[in-house]
């Protein structure tokens, strides 16, 4: 089940305007994608059935529907660097049903999750083509599960693209497979997959039959209209959706494009008429227009010698660059502030922003402004700018001053620290969420949602105690056509998170959590927190975590242990008898040979004894979208773990900046789990320190 939640104070108008301006925004940034670079059948850059080696613009998402007869395939290709594609897929297999049993799933059909990948091994020049070697269908059932090396070449309007396929693509065994010449074991493909669906079954990769196939692609003189000429190497003799007559192994096709999208229509297996939709947009460049402050102008004589007016500044700094000034301090030539960045994801928009309204607002004696950014109550980063090469930076006195040269983030000085005198956090505060839930590939229905309000209030007792309460209440939904709550599935694993249904639906108003938390800054670059109660919609108990994380440090390290129990889903507070000891060891890395990339790993125990590692990959884009992927490897082999093998899934996280007019803070995540199990299951921790301490090494922000 899939989660986002948005924050209340996001405007309607905001949300209507949105979808316009960026819209807007991506037709005004979108280039004619080459020849070649269109989407096929089943997502991914390619002719028709068959991939090429091209690839699209790094960052291009492409969400696509295609229809021909037999199956109905939805996907989403995203293009995470020029040499990486990847591509999802849910395909609909109109000539079975999803069981035999109507009243487990009724008249639905059979619906199947794919994943793809394809990488450039070789980038065309003038002589030699494109190479790209790919893998389609693999961790999954594998109804479409190839592997293939494909070349492409362009010469003027035309690309040619030739091809070598195994397993699904090369069904057809128009050649001899070359490396069954090396070895007899690549002779024969092992039928099925391993383990229960989901596993990668390399013993099967580049074995069986083999297949050529290849094509052209024709950038005709009327720039929206390409056509397609394919040779394809499958038979359709073993296909999932039945004996499927082949009465050619050429296909035909043409795609228009129109603004963001592709229409394609197609002639495949010399009897069956196809046809697509693809939306095409590039994350990098995806943008929202702002309504915002003028940068204010330093005028060129600073007379300045005292504060006159003790609003102007906190008024200043709110309006003009979002910073919710707490307190401030001056000495004889620096002046400090305390605050809350609530808006201006740029720290360096944000910064500068804060230098201009500081140059003109204070006397012009002082040397040095020093920003401390909180989150909650740990004192984040301090940012220190020099008064004197910021104003001539910002004025523009030399054709070499570079605002950025002028000021350096850093941990919070003792002394800066030692300055403050901050009003005590003590009191009462509420706050809302929306949340919307959704799950794909039900027998019930193909796609379920349910929505409504997290209600969020506490108090906070210090500047370092606090009790938080979140209760869920339901608005819409349909849930209510779940025919089943837990799955029949027999497994020596403890039911650690498959009762979710039973979680989801058992009233309108529950509560996901109530807890007590204690959070500092213990030492300069290590932060702590102990928390206990009811941590998430299925655990209480007790945990605590310590985090290291130096001030824009591509690494962080940190420690979390926790004592729960899971919570009845009959009642609000009352527990079941199961209980454990979860943690792991945390280690964050963002490796200089992927830019604009983080991993994550968290080796320990997990919710069901299980031990491991979860390992999680994210790519952010210019525009602050982050596209990630996980999986979880623990001692539970595939036939303990139950259908899917092992934890996986995926995740969008969206900044709420790309949905507001005026610059914001925040992101919504969308994620996408296709089989949730019990093994390789994480505690849903309500508040980790490596988000309450993003803004010291910002990758999501």
């Amino acid at each position: 089940m899939t989660l986002f939640r948005l924050p209340f104070r996001l405007s309607i108008l905001s949300l209507l305007l949105m979808p316009a301006a960026v819209c807007a925004s991506d037709l005004s940034n979108w280039q004619l994608p080459p020849a070649g670079a269109s989407q096929m059948a089943h997502g991914g850059v390619g002719l028709i059935q068959t991939p090429t080696a091209r690839m699209a613009p790094a960052g291009d998402l492409s969400m696509n529907y295609t229809d021909n007869e037999e199956y109905r395939l939805w996907s989403v290709s995203i293009q995470l660097f020029d040499w990486m594609e990847s591509t999802i897929r849910y395909t609909d297999v109109r000539t079975r049903l999803y069981s035999d049993d109507p009243s487990f799933s009724g008249d639905q059909t059979y619906k199947d999750k794919g994943i793809d990948v394809k990488f450039r091994l070789l980038q065309e020049s003038s002589y030699l083509p494109q190479v790209s070697l790919g893998i389609r269908d693999f961790g999954g059932t594998g109804l479409f599960e190839s592997e293939y090396l494909t070349l492409s070449k362009k010469w003027h309007n035309l690309d040619f693209h030739l091809g070598i396929g195994w397993g699904y693509l090369g069904q057809g065994g128009n050649i001899t497979n070359p490396f069954c010449q090396l070895r007899d074991s690549f002779c024969n493909r092992p039928e099925g997959y391993g383990g229960r669906g989901g596993k990668v079954d390399y013993d099967q990769f580049f074995k069986g039959p083999a297949s050529l196939f290849g094509g052209i692609e024709y950038q005709t003189p009327w720039q929206p209209l390409r056509l397609k000429l394919e040779y394809e190497g499958n038979n359709y003799q073993q296909d999932f959706a039945g004996n499927l007559t082949q009465d050619s192994n050429w296909n035909f096709g043409a795609v228009y494009r129109w603004g963001n999208f592709n229409f394609d229509l197609n002639y495949q297996r010399g009897n069956t008429l196809g046809f697509g939709v693809h939306y095409a947009l590039n994350l990098h460049s995806v943008s929202q227009y702002k309504v915002k402050p003028a940068l204010r102008i330093v005028p060129e004589q600073l007379n300045r010698t005292a504060i006159t007016d003790r609003d102007a500044l906190p008024q200043a700094l709110l309006r003009e660059a979002g910073f919710a000034l707490q307190t401030a301090h001056m000495t004889d030539d620096e002046f400090v502030i305390y605050g809350y960045q609530m808006g201006y994801r740029d720290h360096d928009e944000a910064v500068e922003r804060i230098g201009r309204i500081l140059a003109t607002e204070v006397p012009a004696h002082i040397q040095r402004y020093r920003i401390v950014n909180y989150a909650g109550n740990l004192a984040a980063v301090e940012t220190v700018i020099e008064a004197a090469p910021f104003i001539a930076a910002v004025r523009y006195e030399s054709l070499h001053n570079r605002v950025k040269s002028s000021y350096v983030r850093q941990q919070p000085a003792a002394q800066t620290l030692a300055y403050r005198d901050i009003p005590s956090q003590n009191g009462f505060f509420a706050g809302s969420e929306v949340f919307f839930i959704q799950t794909f590939g039900n027998p019930e229905a193909f796609y379920m949602y349910q929505a409504g309000l997290f209600a969020n209030a506490g108090y906070r007792l210090s500047n370092n105690l606090m009790l938080n309460s979140t209760a869920k209440i339901t608005v819409l939904e349909n849930f209510d056509k779940f025919n089943y709550t837990v799955d029949a599935e027999q497994t020596p694993l403890p039911r650690v998170r498959t009762y979710m249904r039973e979680y989801v639906t058992g009233s309108v108003v529950s509560m996901e959590n109530l807890y007590l938390r204690w959070q500092d800054q213990i030492a300069p670059n290590w932060f702590a927190q102990a928390y206990a109660g009811y941590l998430e919609t299925m655990y209480g108990g007790v945990g605590t975590e310590l985090l290291y994380r130096p001030v824009d440090s591509n690494i962080a390290v940190g420690f979390d242990l926790n004592y729960v129990r899971q919570r009845s889903y009959d009642n609000e507070f009352d527990f079941f008898d199961y209980k454990t000891f979860t943690g792991h060891i945390n280690v964050y890395w963002k490796p200089e040979f992927l830019p604009d990339t983080q991993l994550t790993f968290n080796i320990g125990q997990f919710l069901a004894k299980d031990k491991g590692v979860n390992v999680d990959f994210a790519k952010r884009f210019n525009s602050g979208i982050v596209v990630g992927a996980y999986a979880a490897f623990t001692n539970v082999s595939a036939e303990e773990y139950g259908e899917g093998s092992f934890t996986k899934g995926f995740y969008l996280s969206i900044p709420f900046d790309l949905f507001s007019l005026r610059p914001a803070k925040g992101r919504g995540r969308l994620p996408w789990v296709p089989i949730a199990r019990d093994g390789g299951q994480p505690l849903n921790r309500p508040a980790t320190l490596i988000d309450m301490t993003e803004q010291r090494s910002p990758f999501y922000d």
